[in-house]
């Protein structure tokens, strides 16, 4: 084979090289590019379903959308709570004192019971069931199971001056649904409520926290356990 024709040979090799090269790297970058872009829309898509999401479907798990509750709330002391309540009973009507005492009793019962979102007795509870479970075996009223379903139920009490003890108060702590969080008030701005950070316990509606998320609160009779106004 002559010179020219080894020459000839070598550069149509070198050209196919670099085409298939080019070809190479041009369907990498146009893989790349269709990734990316599915990766967009997909993130696009995601966006929006959340979007969708949030608005639209207000039963959100809780462990996808978390109460964040205080954790550094002051221990109360259940005893003087006792005592302050049996002392107001003793001053007001006997069958209204003995309705306290039986509801008392009861979250005595349920007092630092863990809290376990779902769940429904004394190895973990969460906020509604926890109210849900006290009612019914005090007063035998029936409470629906969520917070937000329980909101609309018996009467709504709009002054907080106005609240009595069993009242249900309702607090804004979750940013899907609202309201997020339930308890039940006992007196003296106390409530008791299964809280996510310490179980079951005693806290303060004039806590900072409580207080700026109040949302407001219903009075349930035997009337309004199974509806809302």
């Amino acid at each position: 084979m002559s010179l020219f024709n080894e020459v000839v040979k070598y550069c149509f090799v070198g050209v196919g090289l670099v085409l298939l090269t080019a070809c190479a790297n041009s369907s990498s970058s146009i893989r790349y590019q269709e990734s990316t872009k599915t990766e967009k829309l997909s993130e696009n898509t995601k966006s929006s379903e959340d979007s969708l999401f949030i608005y639209s479907d207000e039963d959100v798990p809780e462990f996808q959308d978390p109460s964040d509750l205080p954790e550094d709330e002051t221990k109360i002391d259940l005893s003087s709570v006792m005592k302050n309540i049996e002392k107001k009973s003793s001053e007001g009507e006997t069958v209204l004192s003995s309705k306290k005492e039986i509801m008392i009793m009861e979250i005595i019962k349920y007092m630092n019971t863990p809290y376990k979102y779902g769940g429904n007795s004394l190895n973990g509870i969460d906020c509604s069931a926890f109210t849900q479970n006290v009612y019914q075996s005090s007063w035998m009223l029936t409470l629906n199971r969520s917070a937000r379903d329980q909101y609309i139920q018996g009467t709504p009490i709009n002054n907080r001056d106005d609240l009595k003890f069993g009242d249900l108060v309702f607090f804004d702590t979750r940013r899907r649904v609202k309201p997020g969080h339930v308890g039940i008030y006992i007196g003296d701005n106390l409530f008791a409520h299964a809280s996510s950070k310490l179980g079951v316990t005693i806290s303060s509606l004039e806590h900072d926290y409580y207080n700026k998320r109040y949302m407001g609160a219903r009075r349930i009779d035997e009337e309004g356990s199974n509806g809302g106004n």
